[in-house]
């Protein structure tokens, strides 16, 4: 009778319980051992991202044996009478590629400021794509985009359809994990299919199939790149909330606001009102940008 094997891979591919793993001896569809679903779960066991030791089985099946802790995870934390559940997104991502379009549609910057916030709470360093350049003159687009670099969020202009920036793209890309998220209509499926072709359908079926509804099988996957490395859609980035993220904490999250907090007369300081404020100072001397300031009050406010 044969002998299971033991290996180590990685989950590309999670849906209803099923895992798919990227072992050295082929992919092969998981599902977890028993003893890993006792006692009580605070969130996702196993999810795409996750290092785990699988045993393959003779029928060419596998059999989740353990999964590795993690460095850090892209998380939806979902409240439930027992506690907060953590619904695992994407496991130990490499960075989150955030794409917004400089033209058609416009860039909606609150929404990539709330991304960032996200990004900047989960530890996960991100990587700005701004895409559509040849809709603009390049002056207007650093003029959208120009001030996220100076605070520490490096951003690339692309045009899939000159493919001018897509080199440096896919060298960003190789051999990383790489959460991708931004608005509908920015060209993303176009930038992925430039990148490598047929990426970017893969990615828009999934993740159209995601979209359909509470009824439709939720399905996440990292899609292999030629040259090593993985993407991840992430079409429920929009909706992860903040509702976890305390109004006080806020300021923590903003990388050119939180140092100067401790310069502030009062503990409490909401930067919004108070006398000696050290962030309203800054932003009045031009060293914090009004857009970022402004996405602050909103994102403190509860407002999108």
């Amino acid at each position: 009778m044969p002998t299971s094997l033991t290996e180590t891979g990685l989950v590309i591919r999670a849906q209803s319980g099923f895992f798919t793993v990227q072992a050295p001896g082929g992919p092969l569809t998981c599902q977890l051992r028993g003893r890993l679903k006792q006692g009580p779960r605070t969130g996702d066991i196993a999810a795409v991202g996750d290092r785990v030791k699988v045993t393959r089985l003779p029928d060419g099946s596998g059999m989740i044996e353990s999964v590795a802790e993690r460095d850090r995870a892209l998380v939806r934390l979902d409240p439930r009478p027992r506690g907060v559940y953590q619904q695992v997104i994407l496991a130990n991502p490499d960075q989150a590629v955030f794409v917004f379009a400089c033209a058609n549609p416009a860039p909606h910057l609150r929404m990539l400021d709330r991304f960032l916030v996200i990004a900047e709470k989960q530890g996960i360093p991100a990587l700005i794509v701004a895409n559509k350049i040849d809709l603009v003159e390049r002056q207007e687009a650093e003029a959208l985009f120009g001030f996220y670099p100076p605070i520490g969020y490096p951003v690339i202009y692309t045009s899939a359809r000159r493919s001018e920036g897509v080199d440096e793209l896919r060298r960003r890309l190789t051999g990383k994990v790489s959460a991708l998220a931004g608005p509908s209509g920015v060209g993303k499926s176009s930038l992925l299919n430039t990148i490598q072709p047929g990426l970017g359908l893969a990615v828009r079926e999934v993740s159209a199939a995601f979209k359909k509804g509470r009824h439709t099988t939720n399905v996440r996957e990292l899609y292999p790149l030629d040259d090593g490395g993985y993407v991840a859609d992430t079409p429920g980035m929009r909706a992860l909330a903040l509702w976890d993220t305390q109004a006080e904490e806020l300021d923590g999250y903003f990388p050119e606001i939180a140092p100067l907090v401790r310069h502030c007369p009062f503990s409490d300081c909401t930067h919004e009102h108070e006398p000696g404020c050290a962030v309203k100072a800054a932003v009045e001397a031009g060293r914090v940008h009004p857009q970022r300031y402004e996405s602050y009050l909103r994102l403190r406010a509860g407002e999108e």
